[in-house]
């Protein structure tokens, strides 16, 4: 019954574990640090990592959008059934060609799947690469005045965490989003409102969007990947609200005022 999380340390892979754990159930970790280690990017460590598994999350790395993820999505998931894996979790982006390509491999792999479809995390302005910028006070990203409907991590993780461990998932694409659609600015405003300090929203071109990150700490290619996504994604296609949440779970999703409030402090 052994469950392999991949992207284990990552915002949504730790939650997922510690779900599970919480239920009493083994947990094996997916991550270049763990042992035995696992990388997308090294195939040898795949088997190791997949050895006395039946279930598994998949979470791709950097996103399914980025060149290759395909490919070792089909490579992972053939080698995944044959060592006995007999469900799937997919972690795929929202209004991403690419990342549907990998739903339809997990789909017809032969194992019982379920796809966790969503897009922009509420969590990227407390964790990640936004972090620094929101506690700086501007939002500086290449993304058009579209609005967008940001996903609590915590919902997705719920989610993934029911299908890996319950019946009645299998087989199904949820599609996850907030409750309402919010522009960048929109979400600086209420992230304004909930820390007591002015954080703004500025549009840049791309270029000027990976400098900044590059010089935060963001890899190169990755900041020029997190470009492109703003650019081609961020168009207006995702601007309608899903109830994958409620679908799941039998509740609502969780909203971006909740998530602000509740998140505070960090950007002190």
């Amino acid at each position: 019954m052994t469950i392999l999380v991949l992207g284990g340390t990552g915002k949504t892979g730790r939650r997922v574990a510690d779900r599970l754990t919480a239920l009493n159930l083994p947990v094996r970790i997916g991550s270049r640090s763990a042992v035995p280690a696992f990388d997308w990017y090294d195939r040898a460590t795949w088997e190791p990592a997949l050895d006395g598994v039946t279930a598994a999350y998949l979470s791709y790395y950097p996103d399914l959008a980025f060149p290759g993820a395909g490919e070792n999505i089909k490579a992972f998931t053939d080698l995944a059934v044959r060592n006995g894996v007999r469900r799937l979790v997919l972690l795929s982006g929202r209004g991403e060609p690419e990342a549907q390509a990998s739903e339809r491999i997990v789909q017809e792999s032969g194992a019982l799947w379920t796809i966790v479809r969503c897009s922009w995390f509420m969590q990227n302005f407390s964790e990640d690469f936004l972090f620094e910028q929101v506690r700086e006070g501007v939002i500086a990203l290449p993304a058009a005045d579209v609005p967008e409907p940001f996903v609590d991590v915590d919902d997705i993780a719920d989610v993934a965490a029911a299908a890996l461990s319950q019946e009645g998932h299998g087989d199904t694409l949820y599609e996850l989003t907030g409750p309402r659609l919010l522009t960048f600015a929109e979400v600086a405003a209420e992230l304004s409102k909930a820390t007591g300090r002015e954080i703004a929203f500025v549009r840049v071109t791309s270029e000027a969007y990976v400098a900044g990150a590059v010089a935060h700490g963001v890899p190169q290619e990755a900041a020029e990947g997190l470009a492109r996504l703003f650019t081609d994604i961020l168009d207006g296609r995702n601007a309608q609200v899903a109830d994958g949440v409620r679908q799941a779970l039998g509740r609502p999703a969780r909203d971006f005022t909740a998530f602000a409030q509740a998140n505070a402090q960090v950007w002190d």
